[in-house]
């Protein structure tokens, strides 16, 4: 009775798809609707948090409101969606509209407005009802490719304006603008031998073979195994339009019939996203780039699209009975693919031993651990990670070896490193950083005298880095003294040690607005009269990094300024 209450609860509550209207929100873009990227697909560090609509491989197609409402919030952003709008709906949902190349009409008006107002390309601004109302339709910006988009796309989402949960948009009736007659695709199926248990005469784990049957599903090799085992599976997802690899929207296992592990991605907040490096193999992820999806768990963590039985599905093979896994893939549209294994218990000795550890500590993920030496140490707290691990520690000519980026951390441990050779003037110039082979990564630093702390969230190598050198900025196509036509000037601007911090622009002394774009780490500034001069103008452009290191360019043009 009770396994029968959870598999009803984990069916009809947690997945129900019949509480959104389906015929509110209308596409954002007037383009036949294809994806680039679906629901809930497994991203480095997050679950994918809506639609990434193709916009062609190009920028500037309009992009419309999907519903009435009004602008609640706009985010610039150098990383992360870019350009975004936000618009709050009166049904109690707000839509979301990323990776922009601009605003267009009374939203553009506002976003140039508090630029200036707070001098800073970067802004972030929530707004009251009344200020920017919204027409379903109405168009509010053009397409784009800004922020960590990695190519011309329009990311979309669909949020609880109470909760900020995000919903899957298939949910809202956009699944009828889709034609989809594909069943996912399991390319993968591995076999996990857990903590010290044997399968296949293996304590490593086993990519299996499979075999297409005569009722379209797939059969597995048998699986030999004493000890608790997990399966892992990589599976992706196609449609019938959009020619590229998408998420799988759901998947369950079952043990001779009955439910083991399930997830369906419906819904999930952003306090769910950095566990998506639990639910895969996240040490094979670093090393291939494959992701496989781990149907179990070791330690349970919480996740609401995410149900398991007791085992937290764990299989644990006895002797003189045979077991049925079954693994279910599916898509939204019902398209579904099926795998079959047999299980068998085998007492068999390992033949294939588990792979080495190099470690001399040992960490317990939900207890506090501090691990000192020499110069450095670094504070775990509980929960830091997700499950217990063999750790390598140790320093060497002041660097900090802290195991490998192979064990994600779900949040933030602390880091200290000291050093009492350093002049006070160079103490104010060094901070702590990551070592990724000749890469140097800033990590923000507080220091106390000649000690150093950081939070990060990352293991790998560490060590005190100090900065003296300037940003560098330069023009391609110097204007010193030259008249010019251009709409635009652009500027490439770069440092070697902490990272650019800042970057202001005066022309004839006044303020203007840069724009960053970190692919290319250019700043442009597009023209405007209201700032311009007839004849000679004169632009500085002031770079700093976080170290205080600064750069100021300085040249002067001739422009025949435009009157209306």
């Amino acid at each position: 009775m009770r396994f029968f209450l959870f598999y009803l609860l984990f069916c009809s509550t947690l997945f129900a798809q019949n509480n959104f209207p389906k015929d509110y929100f209308s596409p954002p873009l007037d383009i036949p609707m294809q994806l680039s990227g679906n629901f809930g697909e497994l991203r480095p560090n997050h679950f994918h948090a809506g639609f990434d609509f193709k916009t062609q491989q190009k920028e500037g197609l309009k992009v419309y409101a999907s519903a009435e409402g009004y602008v609640s919030r706009i985010k610039i952003s150098t990383f992360g969606n870019g350009k975004t709008i936000y618009i709050t709906h009166p049904n109690g949902y707000t839509s979301v509209y990323a990776h922009l190349q601009n605003a267009v009409g009374p939203i553009q008006n506002f976003i140039t407005t508090t630029h200036y107002k707070e001098q800073s390309f970067e802004i972030e601004m929530y707004l009251k009802p009344g200020e920017i109302p919204i027409k379903k339709g109405e168009w509010i910006a053009v397409s784009g490719n800004t922020g960590a988009s990695e190519g011309p796309h329009l990311h979309y989402e669909i949020r609880d304006s109470k909760t900020e949960f995000i919903i899957n948009p298939m949910l809202f009736g956009f699944d009828s603008g889709f034609r989809d007659t594909k069943k996912p695709v399991i390319s993968g199926l591995y076999v996990y031998p857990l903590f010290s248990s044997t399968v296949n005469t293996s304590k490593r784990p086993i990519l299996l073979n499979t075999a297409l049957q005569k009722d379209g599903t797939y059969l597995a090799d048998k699986v030999l195994a004493n000890g608790p085992i997990g399966f892992g599976i990589i599976a992706n997802d196609y449609d019938d339009v959009s020619f590229n690899k998408n998420g799988v929207y759901s998947v369950n296992s079952f043990l001779n019939g009955q439910l083991k592990f399930g997830c369906q991605f419906d819904t999930h907040s952003f306090d769910d996203m950095r566990y998506v490096n639990a639910m895969i193999d996240y040490a094979k992820y670093k090393k291939t780039g494959q992701r496989v999806q781990k149907l179990f768990m070791k330690n349970k963590y919480d996740l609401a699209f995410i149900a398991t039985d007791e085992t937290k599905g764990q299989i644990t093979p006895t002797p003189n009975l045979d077991n049925v896994y079954r693994i279910e893939v599916a898509d939204f549209f019902g398209n579904k693919s099926e795998i079959t294994v047999p299980i068998q218990y085998d007492s068999s000795v390992a033949l294939i031993p588990a792979e080495p550890v190099v470690s001399n500590y040992f960490l317990v993920a939900n207890k506090d651990n501090i691990f000192e030496k020499e110069n450095a140490s670094v504070f775990f707290p509980a929960g830091a990670f997700y499950d217990d691990f063999a750790l390598n520690f140790d320093v060497r000519d002041k660097i900090l070896y802290l195991h490998d980026d192979s064990v994600p951390a779900h949040s933030n441990f602390t880091i200290s490193l000291t050093d009492t050779t350093l002049s006070k003037e160079l103490l104010e110039k060094t901070f702590i950083a990551r070592l990724d082979g000749e890469q140097i990564n800033y990590n923000s630093t507080f220091r106390k005298d000649s000690l150093f702390s950081a939070k990060v969230k990352t293991l790998g190598k560490y060590k005190l880095v100090t900065d003296t050198l300037a940003p560098k900025v330069s023009i391609a196509k110097p204007i010193e003294g030259k008249w010019v036509s251009q709409d635009a000037i652009q500027l490439q601007i770069s440092d070697l040690g902490s990272g650019i911090k800042t970057y202001n622009g005066f022309l004839n002394g006044q303020w203007v607005l840069f724009e960053y774009d970190n692919k290319t780490r250019t700043i442009t500034h597009y023209f405007n009269d209201d700032f311009l001069q007839n004849g000679a103008n004169e632009l500085k452009v002031i770079v700093t990094d976080a170290m205080g290191n600064s750069t100021t360019f300085e040249t002067h043009f001739f422009r025949n300024r435009i009157t209306k």
